[in-house]
């Protein structure tokens, strides 16, 4: 039983969670003009009529807009909106329909994909496409026949003008507003950029002027035990080791990175600290300066990071310019180095 039950419940899942097909559209969806007329006898009338021709918007299988239009140069007039419809649509197949316009039965026929045909009272009417319209003026001109066919009135002198040099500054006026603002909102952010890499100009110079003042105010007998600290490790059988796996010109894994780390630590312990406070490196330029604290040479440097000895310099000359705000050499740079963390 219970077996039943759960396949019940991925069926209705299953059922639920399918796609749904796409309802086709409408054939009638969009802006159709009338080009002709057929009468019972034999009479035959062509649009447009001294530049004016009914034009409908089909809004799916439901509504009917209708009003008169004339195209000039300039824009398009629109005529006697005042005709809302309701509609229906059944396919009676073969590209036959019955279409009912308030409910009133006429027989349409989909001529193709541009061409319709509507019979009224035997009379037959023709309707092209109208796709540029409707892209270009579709929602004004259905705006305009919904809001003048509620009451009914105004039959034959209701006349509305859409002038193309109209829209056309409407958009110039509303891309000049979207730029205004866009170019208010670059100018804040180059502000608070600029406010932004001021206090941090601020705050490096104040770190920096701290770093030398705390070098130079250093009494003499610590700078001896510091140098004393240097010279056992940099004598020591860890750092010769180190420094023969680096000159092998092998990549460093992640643990010799933490380790050569550790080992700062204890002769620099605040080296790490106050490179990562001067400025947020990269990892090329931060195991640039781990090697450099290490009196590595910049072709071993090189090696082991697998880039060109250029590209170390050039990593070192930059950073100086980054940190200190001006050019300097890559011997500055590694001079400042090796004075912190001490």
């Amino acid at each position: 039983m219970k077996i039943h039950i759960c396949l019940l419940i991925i069926l209705i899942l299953a059922a639920c969670s399918s796609p749904q097909k796409p309802q086709c559209e409408s054939p009638l969806q969009g802006a159709w003009v009338l080009s002709k007329v057929e009468y019972p006898i034999g009479g035959i009338e062509t649009f447009p009529i001294q530049d004016m021709r009914p034009l409908r918007i089909y809004e799916g299988d439901s509504v009917m807009l209708q009003c008169g239009l004339t195209q000039t140069a300039s824009g398009i007039v629109i005529h006697q909106p005042y005709l809302r419809s309701g509609i229906t649509l059944i396919d009676k197949g073969g590209g036959e329909y019955l279409y009912l316009e308030d409910r009133e039965p006429r027989p349409l026929y989909v001529v193709d994909d541009t061409t319709v045909t509507i019979q009224r009272n035997g009379i037959l009417f023709t309707w092209h496409r109208a796709d540029e319209i409707a892209q270009e003026w579709g929602e004004e001109i259905s705006r305009i026949i919904i809001d003048n066919s509620q009451d009914g009135e105004g039959y034959g002198v209701q006349r509305f003008v859409l002038s193309a040099k109209e829209r056309t500054q409407s958009n110039i006026i509303h891309v000049l507003i979207f730029s205004t603002i866009a170019c208010l909102f670059l100018i804040l952010l180059i502000a608070h950029v600029a406010v932004s890499n001021r206090k941090e100009s601020v705050r490096l110079q104040l770190l920096l002027q701290q770093i030398r003042e705390e070098h130079d105010e250093r009494p003499q007998a610590i700078r001896h035990a510091i140098e004393c600290v240097e010279n056992s490790f940099f004598a020591s059988d860890e750092y010769l080791a180190l420094q023969r796996r680096i000159a092998t010109g092998k990549r460093l894994k992640e643990e010799d990175w933490s380790e050569i780390e550790e080992h700062l630590k204890k002769v620099y312990p605040g080296f790490v600290s106050q490179l990562h406070s001067i400025y947020p490196m990269s990892e090329l330029e931060f195991q640039t300066c781990l090697l450099i604290k290490l009196r590595i040479a910049p072709t071993d440097i090189a090696g082991v990071l697998s880039r060109e000895t250029s590209t170390i310099s050039t990593v070192r000359s930059r950073l100086y310019r980054k940190v200190f705000g001006r050019k300097g050499s890559t011997r500055e740079w590694d001079d400042f180095i090796l004075s912190i963390g001490t």
